[in-house]
């Protein structure tokens, strides 16, 4: 017989054999995928740091449910308010990614390892916080604040850094929902609205931390809002009295009695004690020593006011203020670190005076 005929029936053999080699590539490749979407589905976090994945802020923020942080100044060594924050955010919300804009950050700083910056020493260290560049033109692109952002000449505004936060912040949350916070607010407990402003007080709203999912029209109506009675030399006007009177167009506001939410148009207007129980005039008390501390049990997180606080007061340790025992409690991270610089000036000023 010919050879060929010879091997003709094992040809099916072979076709079955490359069958489940694809098959096993197949395989491999989508659990490959699915690795990777587990990556950024939370349980990463508790594995690899930030500088191993190099994700996009559109990667990270496609999720959903992000906490969002802004620095608009061009520090690059944010305080340890700032630290603290974004610590006792990222403990209280382990499954969900927290993410400080930095807008004296760059790529290539974002990408330089070897960075002596503490901000990337002490917040890289945390497995759920990523440290992005705030790029405004690219965030406001599709939103009514790019006409405006092209048009404004930020040497000219008197209040630059706050007017472009409260843009940013407005833009972030209405492309990709999440939260978002100022970076003097410490996280205590988790907010379980998903739509929801924060009452400063009785019938006016902060906007020094909400929420909303992803493409609500209220905060595409604060944008429009922002851009058609901007004002930048008024200060808050684009940020908590737009919120308050883009509120009052949906809803009659009353006052608060008692520790009560309210609610209007499915939007929730959380109690001034959800995150201002110490309210804006008394906000040196976070400063002070307490003869009894107060439990905040009706609290998610504290607005610690550093807008008001004008001659820096700062956490020192050891001093048994109410802002140290927060420190202690909720970014023991950034305690530690606090500590270990006070000891290093100590050291270095006993050797001076030597």
């Amino acid at each position: 017989q010919h050879p060929c005929r010879r091997h003709a029936p094992r040809r099916p053999g072979k076709a079955r054999m490359l069958r489940k080699i694809q098959i096993c590539l197949c395989f491999c490749f989508v659990s490959g995928l699915l690795y990777e979407i587990s990556l950024l589905s939370g349980c990463v976090f508790n594995y690899l740091p930030m500088s191993q994945h190099y994700l996009t802020p559109e990667q990270v923020l496609g999720l959903g449910r992000s906490i969002i942080f802004l620095e608009t100044t061009e520090r690059l060594e944010p305080p340890p308010l700032v630290s603290c924050s974004v610590e006792s955010a990222a403990r209280i919300y382990q499954d969900r990614a927290v993410i400080l804009f930095m807008k004296g950050l760059t790529n290539e700083t974002a990408l330089d390892l070897n960075t002596s910056y503490a901000a990337f020493s002490l917040l890289s260290s945390m497995k759920n916080v990523f440290l992005f560049p705030l790029q405004m033109e690219t965030i406001f692109q599709e939103t009514p604040l790019l006409q405006w952002y092209n048009e404004v000449v930020p040497e000219q505004e008197k209040n630059w850094v706050h007017v472009s936060s409260d843009a940013s912040r407005l833009a972030l949350i209405w492309k990709y929902g999440g939260i978002y916070m100022d970076t003097d607010v410490i996280s205590i407990r988790p907010i379980p609205e998903r739509s929801f402003l924060a009452a400063q007080k009785s019938r006016f709203s902060s906007n020094g931390i909400f929420g909303f999912p992803a493409h609500h029209k209220f905060v595409w109506d604060c944008m429009e809002d922002f851009v058609l009675k901007y004002n930048g030399n008024i200060w808050g006007n684009q940020g908590p009295f737009l919120m308050t009177r883009m509120l009052k167009t949906l809803c009659n506001l009353t006052d608060f009695e008692g520790t009560e939410d309210h609610s209007c148009q499915n939007i929730s207007f959380l109690n001034p004690q959800r995150f201002y129980p110490i309210p804006y005039p008394a906000w040196s008390r976070y400063y002070q020593v307490w003869d009894k501390s107060p439990s905040f049990n009706h609290s998610y997180a504290l607005h610690l006011w550093n807008f008001m606080n004008h001659n820096r007061k700062a956490v020192v340790a050891g001093s048994n203020t109410l802002a140290e025992k927060l420190y202690k409690t909720y970014c023991p991270t950034t305690y530690e670190d606090l500590i270990q610089n006070a000891r290093k000036r100590e050291f270095t000023s006993s050797e001076d005076a030597v």
